[in-house]
């Protein structure tokens, strides 16, 4: 008999226990569903709001920006002063950095984010006519932004098959045991030869709720968790 986790969130999908060493990749799709309907009750990433929102690239790729390193409260509070005065590359530059300063604040690093945006608007009106571009490479080009930043712009601004991999998304999958790898990077291209391309875009958005909610760092609520019977808790030494 499958086993029914008991949760006070959980909608008691009856799962298979299967304490293996890793996750199997048949049950991806299985283990994605189940946190797709369960995400829905849980807070979701601010950064995926604004895409849902707005559908703007220029917002994804500001909003990704000033979250680095900063609670989504704080980013949401910022991202909403911000683009209330301004929405667009030559609308940002016309407040100049010292009003950006000002209304993002007190998102980590301020003044650097500052600047970088500024750059970034600058950058974007002299050289793509005020467009975000749709390629890692060239997003890769922008002083401020990563391939975490540039998968989300794609992925959530664009709608392309892409992979962010966060701290959650990198501890996660090593957790489940669907990847062995060492750093971010290294997760993103074993999940690129591994995950099946229609699960892109949402991987990261379930992947951090989930990590946000229940699989911590230190101490997951295992007995919370929607898809436990699933997961090897690989490097899991102490659970609630």
């Amino acid at each position: 008999m499958p086993a029914v986790l008991k949760t006070p969130e959980s909608s008691k999908v009856p799962l298979p226990i299967e304490m293996t060493a890793k996750l199997e990749s048949k049950n991806i799709g299985r283990i994605l569903g189940v946190l797709r309907k369960e995400a829905a009750g849980w807070n979701v990433p601010v950064v995926t709001l604004t895409a849902v929102s707005s559908k703007s690239p220029f917002r994804v790729l500001v909003s990704t920006v000033l979250s680095l390193r900063t609670k989504d409260e704080t980013t949401a509070g910022a991202s909403t002063r911000l683009f209330r005065e301004a929405s667009t590359p030559q609308a940002v530059l016309e407040l100049g950095e010292k009003r950006v300063r000002d209304l993002i604040y007190p998102v980590g690093f301020y003044r650097v984010k500052a600047q970088n945006i500024i750059g970034i608007c600058k950058r974007l009106i002299d050289e793509y006519e005020g467009r975000v571009p749709d390629s890692i490479d060239e997003l890769l080009k922008f002083r401020g932004v990563g391939r975490k930043t540039a998968n989300l712009v794609l992925s959530l601004g664009y709608g392309k098959p892409a992979i962010c991999v966060d701290i959650h998304v990198h501890r996660i999958s090593n957790r489940w045991g669907y990847v062995d790898t060492k750093s971010p990077y290294e997760t993103e291209m074993a999940l690129r030869e591994k995950l099946p391309r229609r699960y892109w875009i949402e991987y990261n958005s379930l992947l951090v709720a989930l990590g946000q909610q229940i699989c911590r760092p230190v101490s997951p609520l295992c007995s919370r968790c929607p898809v436990s019977g699933y997961c090897p808790k690989r490097g899991v030494s102490r659970s609630r």
